[in-house]
């Protein structure tokens, strides 16, 4: 029997619940899992995010998850070009991409390779949208220069 690879990417900035399961299903659904960490770079230039934890401290996270057997930090925005470089077998998403364009030509790139799209339930009541929203209230309501040395600012752009 063949090894299932599996590949699961994500920002995984202000880690959460909804990561956590996202691990959870890919590694039971896989022999060998491999976590993509998206780098600052590319989350910058694909998403237009600044993130909250910088890349090396999300690859600790990730890589000290029980379910997760290698980290790789995702540092270029094409996934045909990651699969060069690891070749998984399977390819873990949220279902939030099933029956989108990018799912569907994701799902178009891989099944030329022969890599599995396999979609998990989103975790619909949170998202790392939804803790940096709920961060820049608690930061407009609840300012803390009180916090910071004398002479240091905090901005937010």
């Amino acid at each position: 029997m063949a090894v299932r690879i599996g590949y699961a990417a994500g920002a995984f900035d202000l880690f959460h619940v909804g990561h956590l399961n996202v691990l959870r299903h890919a590694k039971e659904n896989c022999d060998f899992l491999i976590a993509g960490v998206v780098s600052d770079e590319m989350l910058r230039l694909v998403k237009h995010v600044e993130p909250v934890i910088p890349t090396a401290e999300r690859v600790e996270i990730v890589r000290s998850i029980t379910y997760v057997d290698q980290v790789h930090v995702e540092d270029v925005p094409d996934k045909l070009e990651t699969w060069r470089q690891l070749r998984f077998t399977h390819f873990f998403k949220g279902d939030d991409w099933r029956g989108t364009e990018k799912g569907a030509r994701l799902e178009r790139e891989f099944a030329e390779v022969g890599v599995e799209v396999v979609y998990f339930p989103y975790t619909v009541h949170t998202s790392s949208t939804a803790l940096r929203h709920a961060l820049d209230i608690m930061a407009a309501t609840h300012p803390r220069e009180d916090a910071l040395p004398d002479g240091v600012t905090v901005t937010h752009g």
